[in-house]
């Protein structure tokens, strides 16, 4: 009888660990497919980017925290896209968050799309002209009037200072 009763607990076991594995197996089929960045060649005039530019802009890296050259910059004027120019933040609207990027609590209207994050929890921004990646905005934080932060690459932008 103990043979038989050890015998049954095993295929039991057995048969949890397949249907397990299998189970397994079929969410793995069922994960959604990462996008992969559609190439476009409709607008010639953008800008050359370098291969550093390029893995943030193109195949949304991020630069290193407190490295980007318009982090500390506090001149008036516009910060536009790297890749395409458009203007998309006002020096007034950005502020010391400590987070080692640029940030802003408010774009330019219309200048930056939000798009879910392909992992889920994060909300990123692109450049709503030619969609160059810039960062991530969150919202709730506290940090403005506006609870916005648009944390944003430096690499993603230059800054054209105001006329004095």
């Amino acid at each position: 009888m103990m043979k038989l009763s050890g015998r049954t607990t095993i295929g039991k076991i057995m048969l949890m660990g397949a249907v397990l594995m299998l189970t397994s197996l079929v969410a793995c089929a069922q994960k959604q497919k990462k996008e992969t960045p559609k190439k476009t060649t409709k607008n010639m005039e953008w800008n050359k980017l370098t291969k550093e530019e390029e893995d943030v802009i193109v195949r949304k890296g991020t630069e290193y925290p407190g490295t980007g050259k318009l982090l500390n910059n506090k001149e008036k004027g516009t910060y536009t896209c790297k890749r395409c120019n458009a203007p998309l933040y006002r020096s007034e609207s950005k502020f010391e968050s400590e987070c080692g990027w640029p940030s802003f609590d408010d774009e330019i209207k219309g200048a930056v799309e939000r798009i879910p994050d392909i992992d889920g929890m994060r909300t990123e921004i692109v450049c709503a002209n030619c969609k160059a990646h810039l960062g991530h905005v969150f919202i709730g934080e506290g940090f403005t009037a506006k609870n916005t932060r648009n944390c944003v690459n430096s690499i993603s932008m230059n800054f054209v200072p105001d006329a004095k």
